[in-house]
């Protein structure tokens, strides 16, 4: 009896120390994700880091889920662990648990910065086979991914002069260079490229300004438009009455420039305001870039808002998630201007389409023809 007991110590020694280890582990890896956004719990981040370092190939599926959850400080302290583990598995001749990491990638659920991740480790253990995923990505909701998929269109496009290719290569495209450089293709080979409703950028607005900004303090100024809209008002505005005007853009990018509508004027606001009609009710995001500080209203509810300024623009820069119901949806920006007087803080500009979550765009039922630019005098 007495080897027999022994036995049963011995296996239940070692499944206490198993419990233990995961405990640490799990614990070890829950100092990564609460990082705070000011480096808050960053000391004991870095006691965690080697134990999350030392774990097995086993667990980077486990540690791309919590990359799920970590901002973007404790999203870098994990992907340093995992290409540790990934380091040291493959240089000691191991194996990577590809069929995991690709479940992983098939879940677009995930976070595109952690899917994409997943798709460069199954690269990094197999070059060939991550190849032949690539195709699959054309209508990927994750532009890291998208991207290498449309490259691969645009390679072939250019091998075979093919328009045809060339405009799946536009169509499926997130990033600016692909985009310019599928309808530059186009336009050569004598295709006509709308590129504002190929994008879905809303072109056609009413806007109102400018109100006053003085000191940043009108970004929390209800003005008037904020409270009901009414186009056949005017209002007491920072130089005088204002009222609301038409705006159209013919930018390629659908960029609404209200410097063109009220001048290049600083410590201002100005609001923008557009109808857009759906065919039914549905789930779609709203696509932001802006350099000013903004804030967008759907239907009267504020979705989103942001005080900062001139940190850089770039087309979908802020994706906004919101539900547009059957009909008539009204859609309201705010757009502050600050006190810089730098050549780079004059811009006071934002650009706006309607999506999908994959970026597919969503015309409106009430879209006009794209506004055509006016011939330079």
């Amino acid at each position: 009896m007495k080897p027999m007991k022994n036995t049963l110590i011995l296996l239940l020694f070692a499944w206490a120390s198993s419990h233990v280890f995961a405990k640490s582990a799990d614990d070890a890896i829950a100092s990564l994700v609460a990082i705070g956004p000011k480096g808050q719990g960053n000391e004991a981040a870095s006691k965690a880091w080697p134990e999350v370092a030392a774990l097995g190939a086993e667990n980077l599926p486990a540690l791309l889920e919590a990359m799920n959850k970590a901002n973007g400080l404790g999203q870098n302290w994990l992907r340093a662990a995992v290409d540790a583990i990934a380091q040291r598995t493959l240089k000691n001749g191991d194996k990577l648990p590809a069929k995991e990491l690709k479940a992983f990638l098939d879940e677009e659920s995930h976070q595109p910065v952690t899917r994409r991740l997943a798709f460069e480790l199954i690269e990094r253990a197999s070059p060939k086979r991550a190849a032949k995923l690539v195709p699959g990505f054309i209508d990927d909701p994750a532009p890291q991914l998208r991207r290498d998929a449309v490259a691969q269109v645009l390679e072939k496009a250019a091998a075979e002069k093919s328009a045809d290719l060339y405009d799946k290569a536009l169509r499926a495209a997130r990033d600016v260079d692909q985009i310019e450089a599928s309808a530059k293709a186009l336009k050569e080979a004598g295709r006509e490229v709308d590129l504002p409703k190929v994008m879905g950028f809303l072109m056609r607005w009413k806007v109102i300004g400018p109100f006053d900004n003085t000191d940043r303090k009108g970004f929390a100024v209800a003005y008037p438009p904020e409270k009901k809209i009414d186009f056949g008002a005017s209002y007491e505005g920072k130089q005088g009455k204002v009222k609301w005007s038409d705006f159209a853009t013919s930018d390629a990018f659908g960029m609404v420039d209200v410097n063109l509508e009220f001048g290049e004027l600083k410590q201002v606001v100005a609001y923008a305001h557009t109808f857009y009609e759906s065919p039914e009710a549905r789930e779609v995001q709203l696509r932001l870039g802006c350099k000013n500080a903004w804030k967008v209203w759907l239907n009267g509810e504020l979705l989103f808002a942001r005080d900062e300024y001139h940190r850089g623009m770039r087309i979908d820069q802020y994706l906004i998630d919101a539900k547009l119901k059957k009909g008539k949806n009204a859609i309201l920006v705010k757009l502050c201007q600050n006190e810089q007087e730098q050549s780079w803080t004059k811009q006071w500009q934002f650009q706006l389409r309607v999506t999908d979550a994959s970026g597919t765009a969503l015309l409106a039922a009430n879209r006009q023809p794209t506004p055509q630019a006016k011939p330079k005098k």
